[in-house]
């Protein structure tokens, strides 16, 4: 496995990014190693909340959420999906499946050994992040999600996903940063832009943000489809608290909280809530006010 590494060069003076970088390296399946890069801020000894990114961004999106988060007495930690952000990144896009990708997290999870965790996921970060709940549930001791889901192949997905993968797979011109402006309902300045293209220095480095939209079951044969239904069957019996926090403009998942709402027996009566004026990527349209809600939810007041 031929395996690139951003240079570190590319990530100095981001905007409002001023964490310190943290390291594990986790078996790569081949007989090698990956390097996975986390931010770990707040009391190392506090309750961890993992917040977890999806497609094609990384730890950057969090930055607005985890200072309030570690501030509230909380230990925030943001990994970076391999493929993506300051962890090493297979050439091949091959190199990427789906239960790769949550074998990768489960040994970086096992190497820092958090427990009595929070998961706020967004995106792949739940497709991921659910997968690891449901392997090993008593690590877990809550749940938000925010636009993302557990597909299984079982039902159609929407238009606007199938036209997400057509795009991803046969354009030309792939730039991250454009892609989270457009999942944005407010524009970014060109600074955070940079600080999105920062991991892919040129083509090469978006192997995995390439193959990333192919890897999502979307038919009932699918690799992966058995693996997440096992996992559904995990989370209908999730008594601990679950919220979820869509956003109102997210043409891909809205009205996904739904299925949560009516199959995870932990989400009822939680204090739901739709952000409004908010994308897809709702940490930057909202962050400070998500980790207000999520800082809510964990101390039991309500969202």
């Amino acid at each position: 496995m031929e395996i690139l590494r951003t240079p570190d060069h590319r990530f100095a003076n981001l905007p409002d990014y001023p964490f310190t970088p943290h390291y594990v390296e986790v078996p790569d399946g081949e007989g090698g190693a990956l390097r996975i890069h986390y931010v770990d801020e707040g009391d190392p000894g506090a309750p961890p909340v993992l917040l977890m990114h999806g497609e094609p961004s990384w730890s950057y999106l969090y930055r607005k959420m985890i200072p309030p988060l570690a501030a509230a007495g909380y230990r925030a930690v943001a990994p970076d999906l391999v493929g993506f952000g300051r962890s090493d990144k297979p050439a091949r896009q091959e190199d990427y499946t789906y239960q790769r990708h949550v074998d990768w997290m489960s040994a970086w999870l096992h190497a820092l050994d958090l427990r009595d965790i929070t998961l706020f996921a967004q995106d792949w970060g739940g497709l991921i992040g659910l997968r690891l709940l449901a392997a090993e549930p008593e690590r877990f001791v809550r749940v938000a999600a925010a636009n993302t889901g557990l597909p299984t192949g079982d039902h159609p997905m929407p238009r606007a996903f199938k036209v997400w993968q057509r795009f991803v797979q046969r354009s030309s011109d792939f730039v991250i940063s454009r892609i989270i402006d457009q999942g944005t309902v407010n524009s970014l300045p060109d600074e955070v832009k940079a600080a999105y293209d920062a991991p892919f220095p040129d083509e090469r480095y978006k192997a995995g943000a390439r193959i990333f939209p192919m890897l999502v079951p979307v038919s009932p044969d699918d690799p992966a489809a058995p693996a997440n239904r096992r996992a559904w069957e995990v989370l209908k019996q999730w008594h601990k608290p679950f919220l979820t926090l869509f956003s109102d403009s997210d043409p891909i998942t809205r009205g996904g909280e739904r299925l949560f709402q009516e199959l995870v027996p932990g989400a009822r009566g939680q204090p739901h809530t739709i952000i409004t004026q908010a994308g897809h990527f709702l940490q930057e349209d909202r962050g400070q006010d998500i980790a207000a809600l999520l800082i809510r939810f964990m101390r039991g007041t309500g969202a």
